[in-house]
């Protein structure tokens, strides 16, 4: 599975090569890494308001990119929701579901089917999810961004250890007023 996922990586940074986009590549695909000022887009909420990333600057942001398809996603999500998004930082902190790719029917159904109450965005395109990662890169990863909109921690998939660690830095940020 490693060597696929090598093979893949490697086949996408030769495609922007040759397509004139020379575009660095860090671990797990990702095109950002923990540093970085956060690249700005437009957020358009399932079924509710539109906002840039950038409006949010002054609260701690979680962008966890997930699809209805995503098994490993539909596993983290309620770990979201409950240990995260309901904690009473609300205030402080913006969670953002990017749904990727998908009508807004579909995810207006898994958000309910989720029992989520943090808002899903829709990424028609993988448009967004391409300003982080390769787009051939896979769904599961949150980016933690901090109040002056950089970047300080990444995840791949979910694993539990990793999840308490980007949530140690998620309470940390927001206690660091």
């Amino acid at each position: 599975m490693k060597r696929i996922s090598s093979l893949i990586i490697v086949t996408a940074v030769f495609t922007s090569i040759v397509s004139g986009q020379i575009r660095k590549v860090y671990e797990e695909g990702y095109l950002v890494r923990p540093g970085d000022i956060a690249p700005d887009f437009t957020i358009r909420e399932a079924g509710g308001k539109t906002y840039k990333l950038s409006d949010l600057r002054g609260k701690v942001v979680m962008l966890q990119f997930t699809a209805s398809w995503c098994g490993v996603c539909r596993q983290e999500m309620p770990f979201i929701e409950s240990e995260i998004w309901k904690s009473g930082a609300e205030p402080d902190l913006a969670v953002i579901g990017i749904d990727r790719d998908e009508p807004l029917e579909k995810v207006l159904k898994f958000k309910k089917d989720m029992k989520i109450t943090y808002p899903l965005a829709l990424d028609p395109g993988a448009d967004i999810f391409g300003l982080f990662a390769l787009k051939e890169a896979g769904v599961t990863r949150n980016v933690i961004i901090d109040r002056s909109g950089t970047i300080i921690f990444l995840t791949r998939l979910f694993d539990r250890e990793e999840f308490d660690e980007m949530k140690k830095v998620i309470f940390s940020e927001l206690l660091a007023k």
